[in-house]
């Protein structure tokens, strides 16, 4: 809780005076040493300190800049806070922590270290009090066991002063009230109030042989119903460790522990054990633990104990204090079921210190203060303060406004015809409409309010309560002159609000202006015009609303008209631009046929051998004319891209017999399937590809795996014309039902390699088909982590990260042949848990790589880049041209080394993808993605190029 101006003045002035004078001792004792002769050692140990002591004087002074630009930065304030106690600065300290304290509720860590510096330093009674306000505002920000039992250990040290024995007592009791519950750490406030009932026992009972008297035994026996008291109270609360404070009891009751407490105390032992299980899953789990704490909460909602659905409540909102919907849930189950107005109105309060910018606490907070019956200059001070939060909505403003309306609205008396409430509400009207014009439209660009909900509201009061129907219609004329007009639903409002509170010519004025202006429903408007004459008019009101709306929906209807002409205009055009394409797309293929039928020299070589190899002619001569027409490979060409679905890969070919000669490879090539095109369903298909070449039975081993997804019919392997295993295949099922749960199986590990599944569609059928498995769009809750290092594993990476948060899923992206890239995707729960993880893990270093981390937000994928066909899933190097003799030519590069181009800089890993370098040469082939050959050059050389070239020295 924000201190007030009074707690500000008064704050400990004595305990900063005396700092100030020790710091003034320290500079003092430090000038002494310097002006002395000291050894040369102790000499330079002294340079180094006065070296460290200012550069960290620098970083206070940055630090203190920053938080002078941006005071709201909580880092800045704990980084300053920790390097000025680490210097020992206790006055800039002390004021570094009254400013956080007043931004932003503090830890328990930065609360214990202030409330001990401050404890050091006290010395007389003053200093004691201001001690005690200290420890009063840190009990108010969260629920924390250890501050508690902080407290009620320093109270003790001044139980010697006049009624400090009550007021401790009274501390402990308050404690017991707050954490006295806590399952885990509530026992050592009990213990520690026991105890020092003991110690109070001890000073009232009489010496050893002496007879007390009366007044002594009152005494004594008064004491001794406190103990017992408090071991029945803790025994009859469901703790840890309950069984020892039990035999504990046992020990010290002289007459044995009662029946009536041995009750209570099964009764808490059996609500312990359902409690065990949620305690133990909290243990075990890591921070901020949400899960485990809502699936806590409504265990203990349904078993509907408000004190213990409190605590948990406080123990969850301790580690999660930035998770908005908890602090909902929290003042929700206030609101409904507490109902106390100390506490209500401290957990609204704590709640928009956590969460500012969650315009739905501030709301409840005003609703909770009205409910309550605060003061008016509270709940104003409270709404000036939502307004400066810093929303991240218009909308949000536009709620907040409407909130502070209503409130201002039931405060006014509207059976007197004046009021300053009134006064005070129209003020506040007229401002909203002003605001969300100025500031909010500055900031947004939108005021938020674009039907002018506001506006509506006032023009209602005005009509209903304050009879004024000039400024209603006032108020209407500028929602319409807003943007509005166009609609019907706007132009109804209106007449509404005059037909119940106006009179009948200014609701046919109202409806001739809508049927005038309305553009979305005009039919609708129309019949409310005819309708309200055939009540309202005379039968000249009736023949001017005929006419009017008898016009207006003519023109309408031209006006579609004239639309439709033009969308079927559009799309015949479009249809034919696309038949265009299809036409272009058809003649670039039959040219690239008509190349490669007419391809001379070796290469029509390497095709004729292998026609020699596979094809029907297999009896003809070695050289063929080049006239002759090569029917067979014409004919398994078109099988092939039949064949290919997505990838439009090349198929076995048909053939009838063996050439002779002919030797399989020693894993063995399959006898290709004859099933005919009928038979062969896409839809009941999967496309499987990023298969080893050198896969062992290949076929066996994809029947196997795919056998659990339905039953398979066919497993279409695609082969090289050598007899080679490509690497993809087609899985056919009976049903097509089997298809989504094989395609569950993509990304699975075969032999080592990620197994790509993806649906069977023709690429020529469907040009624009694209399977991607994962978002490319903005993910806030999933994070991005770059320069990992290759050995880092997926539990290497998981220990890494939970510390920040929940994870959902990790996913260490990998290459085609399953090796690391150094890049992974980690979700998490939600936004705050990620931006928590890249704030903490950027720049970080793991096996002596450093870690860029970042929201997960992919760029975005340019259609027209295309990707080359060596890129394409599933596909192989471009096969070299051959010689006559079936060998692959030389390669050897026949280019200068003068035209020879440096490789690329490493792509730069950016979020999702690697930046592909630019076009290099390398010896003449084809060096891989990252390469282009010569002729992809944007700009030819002359023979006066390669000439100035050669002769370069």
């Amino acid at each position: 809780m924000a201190a007030t101006g009074n707690e500000e003045q008064t704050l400990l002035p004595d305990i900063e005076e005396e700092a100030e004078g020790m710091e003034r001792e320290m500079e003092s004792e430090e000038e002494e040493e310097e002006g002395m002769g000291v050894e040369h050692s102790e000499e330079e140990d002294e340079e180094d300190t006065s070296e460290d002591e200012r550069e960290n004087e620098a970083e206070i002074q940055r630090l203190e800049e920053q938080l002078s630009i941006n005071a709201f930065d909580y880092n800045c304030h704990v980084d300053l806070i920790k390097l000025l106690r680490q210097e020992g600065k206790l006055h800039r300290l002390r004021k570094a922590r009254q400013k956080m304290s007043e931004l932003f509720p503090l830890t328990e860590e930065i609360w214990l270290d202030w409330l001990k510096d401050e404890i050091r330093l006290t010395e007389d009674e003053s200093d004691r009090e201001k001690v005690y306000e200290l420890f009063e505002r840190a009990i108010k920000d969260y629920v924390c066991p250890e501050i508690w039992l902080e407290y009620v250990q320093y109270s003790i040290g001044g139980m010697g002063a006049q009624g400090g024995i009550e007021r401790v007592r009274s501390i402990f009791e308050r404690a017991l009230t707050a954490v006295g519950l806590h399952v885990t750490k509530g026992a050592s406030i009990w213990e520690a109030y026991r105890e020092f009932e003991i110690v109070i026992l001890s000073t009232v009972q009489p010496p050893p042989g002496s007879v007390p008297s009366q007044e002594q035994q009152e005494l004594l026996n008064a004491q001794l119903d406190r103990i017992h008291t408090l071991f029945r109270r803790q025994l009859a609360v469901p703790l840890m460790d309950m069984e020892g404070t039990y035999a504990e009891y046992s020990d010290w009751a002289d007459d044995g522990v009662p029946e009536t407490v041995t009750h209570q105390y099964r009764r808490a032992l059996q609500q312990m054990e359902k409690c065990k299980p949620y305690e133990e899953a909290l243990l075990v789990s890591e921070t901020p633990k949400l899960a485990e704490y809502q699936v806590y909460i409504d265990f203990e909602i349904k078993e509907g104990d408000p004190a213990r659905v409190q605590i948990i409540f406080e123990r969850a909102l301790a580690e999660n204090c930035l998770v908005p919907d908890l602090w909902i849930k929290y003042t929700t189950y206030l609101d409904r079921q507490l109902k106390i107005k100390d506490l209500v109105l401290s957990a609204h309060e704590r709640a928009v210190r956590n969460c500012p910018w969650t315009m739905g606490l501030w709301k409840s907070y005003l609703l909770a203060l009205e409910r309550h019956g605060a003061d008016h200059q509270t709940v104003t001070d409270v709404f000036e303060k939502a307004l400066n939060a810093g929303f991240i909505q218009a909308t949000d403003y536009v709620e907040i406004w409407q909130s502070n309306l209503d409130y201002l609205r039931r405060r006014v008396d509207f059976s007197k015809e004046w009021s300053r409430e009134l006064d005070e509400l129209r003020a506040a009207f007229a401002r909203s409409l002003d605001y969300l014009k100025q500031d909010v439209e500055e900031r947004f660009s939108e005021s938020g309010d674009l039907s002018c909900t506001i506006m509506q509201i006032w023009a209602k009061i005005e009509a209903l309560h304050c009879k004024n129907m000039q400024k209603a219609r006032e108020l209407w004329d500028s929602i319409m002159t807003k943007g509005n007009a166009k609609y019907a639903n706007m132009w109804l409002e209106y007449y509404n609000l005059e037909r119940s509170y106006g009179d009948a010519t200014h609701c046919r004025k109202a409806l001739h202006r809508a049927v005038q202006c309305t553009s979305d429903y005009p039919e609708h408007v129309c019949d409310v015009l005819l309708n309200f004459e055939r009540v309202e008019g005379s039968l000249e009101d009736w023949d001017a609303a005929v006419q009017k709306t008898e016009t207006k929906l003519n023109r309408v209807n031209e006006q579609r008209a004239r639309v439709a002409e033009k969308e079927a205009l559009l799309a015949r055009q479009e249809e034919e631009k696309a038949e265009h394409r299809r036409k272009a797309k058809a003649d670039k293929k039959g040219q690239k046929k008509s190349q490669k039928a007419n391809r001379t020299g070796d290469k029509r070589k390497a095709e004729d051998e292998c026609e020699d190899e596979w094809g029907e002619d297999a009896e003809l001569p070695f050289k063929r004319l080049r006239g002759e027409e090569d029917f067979g490979c014409t004919t398994t060409e078109e099988l092939m891209e039949t064949e290919s679905g997505l990838f439009g890969r090349r198929a076995p070919p048909q053939r009838k017999t063996e050439p002779p000669g002919f030797r399989k490879n020693q894993q063995g090539v399959p006898e290709p399937q004859d099933l005919s095109k009928e038979q062969r369903k896409d839809e009941n298909s999967v496309f499987v590809s990023n298969l080893a070449f050198n896969l062992e039975d290949p076929e066996g081993k994809l029947r196997t795996l795919f056998g659990g997804c339905g039953t398979v019919q066919q497993v279409r392997l695609v082969y090289t014309p050598k007899g080679v295993f490509r690497g993809y295949c087609y899985v056919q099922f009976e049903d097509r039902l089997a298809v989504p749960e094989a395609l569950k199986l993509d990304r699975q590990e075969v032999d080592g390699r990620p197994m790509y599944v993806s649906p069977c569609v023709d690429k020529n059928k469907n040009p624009d088909f694209k399977v991607f498995k994962y978002k490319t769009s903005l993910e806030k809750h999933k994070i991005f982590i770059s320069g990992l290092p290759y050995t880092c594993t997926k539990e290497t990476l998981e220990d890494l990260c939970k510390e920040h948060g929940t994870i959902r899923a990790i996913r260490l992206v990998t290459n085609r042949s399953g090796k690391p890239k150094g890049l992974a995707y980690v979700e998490y729960e939600n936004e705050a848990q990620a931006s928590k993880a890249v704030q903490k893990m950027d720049g970080t270093m793991l096996e002596n790589f450093t870690l860029s981390v970042a929201i997960s937000n992919p760029p975005s994928r340019k259609m027209e880049d295309k990707a080359a066909p060596s890129r394409i899933l599933g596909a192989v190097m471009q096969r070299q041209p051959q010689g006559a003799r079936g060998k692959g030519r030389t390669q050897i590069s026949l280019l200068p080394r003068s035209l020879y181009r440096q490789s690329a800089p490493d792509a730069k890993a950016e979020n999702g993808t690697i930046s592909a370098p630019h076009a290099t040469v390398t010896d003449g082939v084809h060096g891989g993605p990252g390469t282009a050959s010569l002729d992809t050059q944007t700009k030819s050389l002359s023979n006066e190029d390669f000439a100035r070239m050669l002769l370069k020295k």
